[in-house]
């Protein structure tokens, strides 16, 4: 576009020298505006990071430097005072772990500082697990440090007005500093633990850890990694230590290659003397540990030294309301974790609140329906106990469970339930179930090797992908099972089951598992959680050992009607120290049944839950508007179809002139005429592209005609008529669902016709389908064959009148042609009729009593089998020089010699008298042995369409 103001006017109106001045000025101004305009929304807060020097310890003088960042609202100051959160990472991660929940939050208007535990990345001291002397005390001193800054809201003087958030390692240091001091207001702990020693020595039969059996798996993540001096334990990264996305939790970000978690490059190290086994760990923890790993025991010291780290004996003095958030998915610190430690703190009059999410350090954050659910409870707890604002959140428990795959982004949807009063682990109600199963002798391994694997730290549950390799070891496992359950069941909460053990050697170290184990075989191990036992003063005999009563890991599982219950005693599994001796025990269930808790609950709603009713709605709307408008086609169609064609009432099939032509002028049906009459077998030929599928697809009315008419009994064929359930039909392959048996697909089957079951004929249709028991396996296991079979028995279910099959036997092995044959004969001659598209023209020779031949669109010839065959003018000879009889044969006008496979001479004579033929071979001097019709259909075929005829191209 040409400017409105002349280039010669602006040049007069500015002096030379200020021109170029001016000029960019005005492009500066001009950029600085465009970036303003696109530049996104600057963040709402500032940052302060400094290393902070704090005296911790026994006795409160030990100096140790911390990593901090303060993340501060930008309109705070000591005019505008804030709230504080002190954000706490995972084992392993730093103060970077929890960035983006210290951003959410200060973007909330929170002052939130977060800092790199002692022993981690570029802090200094050692990891003394959360000690009420070292970690918690310098969190104390974070405390004294939030207390002096003039942005911070203050209770008094130095109380600062603070909640303390954290996951796993952080989650148990909130829930410490709580107990410790008294200045803190609120605390959300996510997906931490109780007892240390318990966590890490558990034994579900009620036994103390010190008879516990020792989680080396996860264990040996923690330690392992701390071998390494200057970094964290490898592995307590990533997603698992994070809580739900957008809630503040714990989880530091995956390590650089070559770089330990939570470890800068160039950080120091630290920790000079420390043993090379255990890195950067305390000297007391270091050797606690070492004893129980190369024992598989823990001794009361080691047990004590877990408990000091543990918020279990400290519960009693938690005054600050407390948010528990835990994950059903996780091996390390479950459900009864949270269970524990509401039950405490609760005890002391303190708000709880608890929060089951479908995630954890298995899972990670979960779907992101839970995350959402988790972040507005986390801001809701906060925004009331801390800030101030908004209502009390209550008491009530939530939970989730899996409902499916989010159609938009292929993620995982969690439905969410709540209940006014949290039930514990023990459930609002139980139902029992009964299992059963004999007296069984289980191996625990030599050496604890080959093991179980039930699940892998970070990973879950892999019982799904090991069943059958690894998930349960031959002969070092006992199974008992129920009946298929009768009714669904939600178990939210801990199974419990009574076992007896019997052992020569007095003692037994056994895993519980519970499986949700489907119709077709298949089992789920919910989350791979699993209940180790360690059981001592045994009798050597079965019948002397007393019931023993087994409480399994808390869960939030479904387990569907018709499914059956699996509980399974192992004696190894990978995560697990198993006794090193290779002894057999004997095992037996109980004489009370498996126990399982449920929870009444209410959905709670969302707006996914809410747009799915909308949707649900929309598309209810569709479908009775698609069966409003079937149904008033059906009626048209009726009200013009009423009359029936008095010449054809009992003719099963009659197409008359059938055409059909497509919108680009493709023909592939231009004149096709014929009938079917009871008992007939009738086979529909043609090359390639003749016609064949096309004229079978409008008469299963799956296109529509350009011209003509068909007839069923009388009756004109048009889209929903009713004679359309005197034909049954295989075109174009069946569409079975491949997770159904195949007597399963065959019942949907018949539902959806809406006839009586008794008139399904299911046994003589599974006689024809010869699938054996192989009719009550999926079909996604059947090969072609099986399927085709299965497909020709939905075709004659009600034993219709007239059944159509195009290429039935295909996929067939010859036996199986055989008895498809024999099938076919038998079922026209009861009065029915059939109609079969086929190339293979010696099954149709031998099969069909009628033949229809179509090419290029057009029928060729039809009649008896027989008489198609006896108009063929191809003769066989038998001469004693095939080769010079050639010679001769070619040079007689009309004859053709046409190719036999077994050395023979076949001739298309064309009218010529036979003895002529012989005639001319014997005066050449040509020996003729043997001259005899050649009546096959194949001959007759190629005689009528020609051996290098091609179709239209059919559709």
């Amino acid at each position: 576009m040409r400017s409105p103001f002349p280039a010669a006017r602006i040049r007069r109106a500015l002096p030379t020298g200020r021109r170029a001045i001016a000029a960019s000025v005005a492009v500066a101004l001009l950029a600085a505006a465009t970036v303003w305009a696109v530049w996104p929304d600057r963040p709402g807060f500032r940052t302060e990071s400094a290393m902070l020097t704090v005296r911790s310890g026994p006795d409160g003088a030990e100096p140790v430097d911390l990593d901090t960042t303060l993340y501060l609202p930008r309109d705070a100051s000591s005019g505008r005072k804030v709230p504080a959160v002190l954000l706490a990472h995972g084992f392993g991660g730093t103060k970077n772990s929890v960035r983006t929940d210290a951003e959410d939050l200060a973007d909330r208007g929170y002052a939130v500082l977060t800092w790199t535990a002692r022993g981690f990345g570029r802090s200094g001291g050692q990891i003394h697990l959360d000690s009420p002397d070292h970690e918690v005390r310098d969190a104390q001193r974070l405390l004294d440090w939030l207390a002096d800054r003039p942005e911070i809201r203050t209770d008094a003087a130095g109380d600062p007005r603070v909640g303390v958030v954290g996951g796993s390692y952080g989650g148990a240091l909130a829930l410490l500093l709580a107990a410790q001091d008294q200045r803190v207001d609120a605390i959300v702990p996510m997906i931490t633990w109780n007892d240390l020693s318990r966590s890490f020595l558990p034994e579900s039969s009620g036994g103390e850890p010190t008879e516990g059996v020792f989680k080396s798996g996860w264990a040996g993540i923690f330690f392992g990694g701390g071998g390494s001096v200057g970094s964290g334990p490898a592995g307590i990264s990533g997603n698992t230590e994070e809580a739900p996305e957008g809630a503040p939790a714990p989880g530091p970000p995956s390590p650089a290659p070559g770089q330990g978690p939570g470890t800068a490059p160039g950080a120091p190290t630290g920790g000079g003397g420390a043993d090379p086994a255990c890195g950067r760990f305390a000297a007391d923890v270091c050797a606690a540990y070492l004893r129980i790993a190369a024992t598989g025991r823990a001794d009361q010291d080691a047990v004590d030294l877990l408990r000091r780290s543990s918020p279990a004996g400290v519960l009693g003095r938690i005054e600050a309301p407390t948010l528990l958030v835990q994950g059903a998915a996780d091996t390390l610190f479950p459900l009864g974790e949270a269970d524990a430690n509401a039950r405490g703190i609760a005890a002391n009059g303190t708000p709880v609140r608890v929060a089951w999410f479908n995630g954890g350090h298995d899972g990670g954050a979960g779907p992101l329906t839970d995350s959402d659910r988790v972040k507005f409870l986390t801001a809701q707890w906060l925004d009331h106990y801390v800030a101030g604002d908004g209502d009390a959140p209550g008491d009530t428990f939530t939970f989730s469970r899996i409902a499916g795959f989010d159609a938009m982004d292929r993620g995982l949807v969690a439905t969410g339930y709540r209940t006014a009063d949290y039930p514990g682990l023990g459930g609002d109600s139980r139902r029992e179930v009964t299992l059963a199963g004999p007296v069984q002798r289980v191996a625990n391994p030599p050496a604890g090797n080959p093991a179980a694997i039930s699940s892998v730290p970070f990973a879950g549950s892999l019982s799904s992908l090991l069943s059958g390799v690894a998930g349960d070891i031959p002969g070092q496992h006992a199974r008992f099972e129920s009946e298929p359950l009768g009714t669904a069941v939600d178990i939210v909460g801990s199974p419990t089951v009574q076992i007896r053990a019997a052992s020569a050697v007095g003692e037994v170290v056994l895993f519980a598992k519970l499986y949700d184990v489907d119709q077709e075989g298949g089992a789920t191990l919910p989350s791979g959680l699993i209940a180790p036992i360690r059981l001592t003063g045994l009798p050597a005999s079965i019948d002397a050992a007393q019931p023993v009563t087994v409480t399994l890991p808390a869960i939030v599982h479904r387990v569907e009607a018709g499914h059956r219950l699996r509980l399974v005693l192992a004696t190894s599994d990978q995560a697990y120290t198993t006794p090193i001796a290779p002894n057999v025990h004997t095992v037996a269930i109980g004489d009370t049944p498996l126990s399982l808790p449920t929870v009444d609950s209410d959905l709670i709603p969302t707006e996914a839950v809410l747009w799915r009713w909308v949707l649900v709605g929309l598309l209810a709307t569709i479908v009775v508007g698609l069966v409003v408008l079937v149904a008033v086609l059906r009626l048209r169609h009726r009200r013009q179809d009423t009359s029936v064609h008095p010449e054809y009432a009992d003719t099963p099939l009659a197409v008359r002139h059938l055409r059909k032509e497509y919108a680009d002028g493709f023909v592939a049906v231009s004149e096709v005429d014929f009938e079917v009459h009871p008992g007939q077998v009738v086979g529909l030929l043609g090359p390639n592209g003749a016609g064949k599928t096309t004229t079978l697809r409008v008469l299963m009315g799956l296109t529509q005609p350009t011209a003509g008419e068909i007839y069923v009994f009388g009756h004109r064929l048009v889209p929903g008529s009713p004679v359309l359930s005197r034909i049954g039909s295989l075109v174009e392959g069946p569409g079975f669902l491949p997770h159904l048996s195949g007597l399963k697909n065959l019942q949907a089957y018949w539902r959806a016709t809406g006839r009586p079951e008794a008139d399904a004929h299911f046994e003589q249709a599974l006689e024809i389908a010869g699938l054996g028991s192989s009719v009550h396996r999926r079909v996604g296991k059947y090969s072609h064959g099986m399927r085709q079979r299965l497909a020709i028995a939905q075709a004659m279910l009600g034993l219709p009148e007239l059944l159509v099959l195009d290429e039935p036997t295909d996929g067939l092995d010859p036996p199986q042609i055989a008895e498809m044959r024999r099938v076919l004969q038998r079922y026209a001659t009861d009065g029915r009729a059939v109609l079969v598209s086929s190339h293979l023209l010696a099954e149709v020779e031998q099969t069909c009593t009628h033949a229809v031949v179509v090419n290029k669109g057009r029928i060729v010839a039809s009649g008896p089998v027989e008489e198609i065959v006896g108009d063929s003018p191809s003769v066989l000879f038998e001469v004693s020089d095939p080769s010079a009889a050639r010679g001769v044969l070619d040079a007689l006008d009309g004859v053709r010699v046409l190719d036999d496979a077994d050395g023979h001479l076949v001739v298309d004579t064309n009218g010529t008298a036979r003895s002529e033929v012989v005639a001319e071979l014997v005066r050449a001097g040509i020996g003729v042995d043997r001259v005899v019709p050649r009546r096959r259909l194949e001959d007759a075929f190629l005689a009528l369409v020609g051996e290098n005829s091609r179709g239209s191209g059919d559709r």
